[in-house]
């Protein structure tokens, strides 16, 4: 009777546990926002540009006059006071801790990996004794905490970077020294949280760590007998997708290859949907590594889109792409270290092996299947 009890609550922390992971990741999924903002101090000016997502600018300003789903340049400039108005009230630029407003020159829109931006130029007079640049960028923190500023400072011949979130809105930048190693835990940071707000490669990974506590027999799924036989699969796993991400990562960050972003995302989509129907109807039974392999490939080009767009020169983006990719990696670890050990506890329980492993990989092969036809056909059914 003990026994039953223990195995029932355990049954019963599991099924809390699927669902409270399910509800966490929806409430935080969507597509990724950023904006790029570019500096360049030249004597006693600075020059600026500020690349917002028209997607993020759009729900905060009606530009879309004719209501037709775009934004021309000619209804971005009828709307050019409430545009500077967004940018003056989220974004504050200071010199030696004294804030001084800057001039915005032009507005136009320009085509980005995941869709048009609305690119925002401006100046601001420094005068020569100037030691640092501050800024303060609060755009889109309040409405969505995911949102993330990415800033490029150029001053004397070399280059800053930086991540803006909710709780790292104001930083200051020095211009007569720079931090490479803020700098690479920065990206290191911004790598962890890529990988945890990606809804898509979060539901990848998982379908591919479902099996790992089984083994198919001649009458289906069986349990795996040890922890070690789990453990070797899940390290084949992680080292396909970090292997085949990091090589087209690099590839596409350094503009050596790339892809066009709705063929990407697409694909991205396609290789949920295989590797959960994989653990329904298995066409690949103990190969996960290999589906993890081929499109860690295509994740990879999801994962540079962020760095890509940055344009950062070829000794910073080094920086950055080796930092951004340990956060993934980071990432990725902290995922499979609480999954793990969950799953083998519970392996040979109805709840893990119906629910969570048959029913779970049914309900990601539906997601899947939604994001791709939305992607395919640039149209939004779900909310995330």
């Amino acid at each position: 009777m003990i026994r039953i009890v223990q195995r029932t609550a355990r049954c019963l922390r599991l099924a809390c546990g699927v669902i409270l992971l399910f509800v966490a990741v929806t409430a935080r999924a969507h597509r990724t926002s950023d904006s790029y903002l570019t500096l360049r101090v030249e004597g006693t000016k600075i020059t600026g540009q500020w690349d917002i997502a028209m997607r993020d600018l759009a729900q905060h300003l009606n530009l879309d006059a004719n209501g037709d789903g775009e934004v021309t340049e000619d209804e971005l400039n009828a709307k050019q006071k409430e545009v500077s108005a967004f940018a003056t009230n989220h974004l504050q630029l200071k010199i030696d801790d004294i804030a001084r407003p800057f001039r915005i020159n032009e507005m136009l829109i320009e085509q980005f990996a995941d869709g048009p931006y609305a690119v925002v130029r401006l100046t601001l007079d420094a005068p020569e004794t100037a030691k640092a640049v501050g800024i303060e960028y609060s755009a889109f923190f309040d409405t969505d905490p995911q949102h993330r500023g990415l800033m490029r400072l150029e001053a004397g011949g070399r280059t800053q970077t930086a991540v803006f979130s909710p709780d790292k809105r104001a930083q200051n930048f020095p211009l007569s020294s720079l931090s490479h190693w803020r700098q690479f835990l920065d990206f290191v940071r911004e790598g962890v949280w890529h990988i945890w707000l990606g809804f898509d490669h979060i539901l990848f990974l998982l379908a591919l760590l479902l099996p790992s506590v089984l083994r198919r027999g001649e009458s289906g799924w069986e349990v795996v007998d040890g922890f070690r036989p789990a453990l070797i699969k899940v390290v084949k796993i992680v080292t396909a997708f970090t292997v085949a991400h990091s090589i087209t990562l690099s590839l596409a960050t350094l503009g050596v290859a790339q892809l066009p972003s709705r063929l990407i995302e697409s694909t991205i989509a396609a290789s949920v949907i295989l590797a959960a129907f994989n653990n329904l109807y298995p066409i690949f039974p103990e190969r996960g590594w290999i589906v993890a392999f081929v499109f860690g490939l295509v994740h990879g080009f999801g994962f540079a889109n962020v760095l890509a767009d940055l344009g950062l020169a070829r000794q910073t983006l080094a920086l950055a792409l080796v930092g951004f990719n340990v956060g993934v990696e980071l990432g990725q670890l902290a995922i499979v270290a609480v999954f793990l050990p969950f799953a083998f506890s519970l392996r040979g329980s109805w709840v893990y092996q119906r629910l969570t492993f048959r029913f779970g990989s049914a309900v990601i092969v539906l997601l899947a299947a939604t994001w791709m036809v939305e992607r395919i056909w640039d149209f939004k059914i779900l909310p995330f």
